[in-house]
């Protein structure tokens, strides 16, 4: 299939994990693909991964919660793929730990903001004009299931930030749809990332299994294959929703 033949798709944080899978995915639709991170060699694996594959790609880094480095990194793109037609704001993480409010350090709470709210504010308001010009344009956002329910034992600065992503990606979808722009975002529950596999021991994976009716824990791949979903034509009239991809009712 070739649901993206001949647009341009950046997905931010795509050295890894689930934007290694959206990039990867989206250059077998036919996209040409912007792959960004900060691990050189990773990004190299992915870019040759597709290219491989008969796709084709370019690699970026960038420091998205500079604003300067994203703007650079856009001239780039425009100059030798072309404008952007899909963004997927996918880079950020959870740089902090679960615990009470009262103890979370100005420095953690100002390091999870950046790196998930700050980076997709600036990736859109970079990326956001050009889009509106042409009046066409797919975004998605990545927010997480920690911003869709409380819980005490929640990494507090990463979910508020998250939940901000969920508002930001709805409030953005409201302006942006008489341009013809459509904005959504999704919301995934725990994936086995390379990283989680490592991280997760596999008792607590089991537990987590058990929590989910279709009893087993997501991957990249499933992100993936709803964020192809979003920025398709199949999508063309939705806009403005949070997708859980969950394995769960939400």
């Amino acid at each position: 299939m070739s649901r993206l033949k001949d647009t341009v798709a950046l997905v931010t944080g795509s050295s890894h994990g689930i934007g290694a899978a959206i990039a990867t995915l989206f250059a077998r639709e036919g996209a040409k693909v912007v792959v960004h991170g900060r691990d050189t060699a990773a990004m190299s694996a992915v870019t040759a991964d597709i290219e491989r594959a008969g796709g084709r790609a370019m690699q970026f880094a960038a420091d998205v919660t500079k604003f300067a480095d994203i703007e650079a990194m856009r001239r780039q793109i425009e100059q030798e793929l072309g404008p952007v037609d899909v963004l997927v704001a996918n880079a950020g993480g959870n740089p902090t730990r679960p615990g009470p409010v009262e103890q979370i350090s100005e420095d953690d709470w100002r390091a999870a903001i950046d790196s998930n709210l700050t980076a997709t504010f600036l990736t859109i308001k970079s990326f956001l004009p050009g889009m509106k010009e042409r009046k066409a344009g797919s975004i998605v956002t990545i927010s997480s299931a920690a911003a869709r329910r409380p819980h005490p034992a929640s990494p507090v600065p990463y979910a508020a930030a998250k939940a901000g992503i969920q508002m930001l990606t709805q409030d953005l979808a409201a302006q942006a749809g008489p341009y013809g722009i459509r904005v959504n975002c999704i919301a995934p529950e725990t994936i086995l990332t390379e990283r989680n596999k490592r991280l997760i021991p596999a008792a607590q994976q089991e537990e987590l299994v058990g929590m989910h009716p279709l009893r087993r824990l997501g991957t990249p791949e499933d992100v993936a294959r709803a964020a192809l979903y979003l920025v398709s034509d199949d999508a063309a009239w939705i806009t403005g929703v949070i997708l859980d991809v969950a394995g769960a009712p939400s």
